[in-house]
């Protein structure tokens, strides 16, 4: 699947009418450029998409991240998945929400990360691809370690930190499995010159249907 990467209404409602966009993600920062509370984004993010909706949790300490996610839950409802970094008291949070609502864990920068992830129960490991590329020197290994590791669980990539379309198209190339994406980038997705010549040409040469009734 294809999410928008974003928590910004007026961006959600274009990315929605694409009709191909099947959800949404946000984070903390996403979360910090809206003009409205956390909470009164969420929520009208959730009435915006009939998707996933991905919460990342901001607490550090197990029962306050716990009680995060329950809270968001009761906000975003069956469409909630959240998001829960990968850090020991992230995954133990991991192991105790994924019984009841679905999780990913995000900031993977590890193949052995992944391993955790999914025995702790979540639907997703999340690849910051571009970021790995900068800090590890490249990013798309990274998820090809990622898919060799979970091809026979039930968890899947979900690759983020993507800069542009051919960047998207390499990470599933590479194994990820879903793509989260800013606005601009899914557009660019469905742009190439060579189409638009193409369709031209067809438009110059060629003949149609008439839209009006006999």
């Amino acid at each position: 699947m294809i999410y928008l990467d974003s928590a910004l209404i007026d961006e959600a409602q274009q990315a929605m009418q694409f009709g191909w966009v099947k959800g949404i993600t946000t984070n903390p920062t996403l979360l910090a450029k809206s003009p409205l509370s956390p909470e009164e984004t969420l929520a009208k993010l959730r009435s915006i998409t009939t998707g996933e909706l991905y919460y990342q949790v901001l607490s550090s300490e197990f029962e306050d991240m716990v009680s995060e996610g329950y809270r968001a839950y009761e906000i975003i409802g069956n469409q909630t998945v959240l998001k829960i970094p990968a850090t020991p008291v992230g995954f133990k949070a991991v192991a105790r929400l994924s019984r009841e609502i679905p999780c990913s864990v995000t900031a993977i920068y590890s193949s052995y990360q992944c391993a955790v992830a999914a025995e702790a129960g979540a639907r997703y490991a999340i690849a910051y691809v571009n970021r790995a590329t900068r800090l590890l020197g490249d990013g798309l290994a990274l998820v090809r370690d990622m898919s060799k590791i979970l091809h026979r669980s039930d968890t899947q990539i979900l690759a983020a930190s993507l800069k542009s379309a051919q960047e998207a198209a390499d990470a599933l190339q590479a194994g990820a499995d879903h793509l989260t994406l800013p606005l601009n980038i899914l557009q660019s997705m469905t742009e190439h010159p060579l189409s638009q010549t193409t369709v031209e040409q067809f438009n110059q040469n060629g003949l149609g249907i008439s839209l009006k009734e006999n």
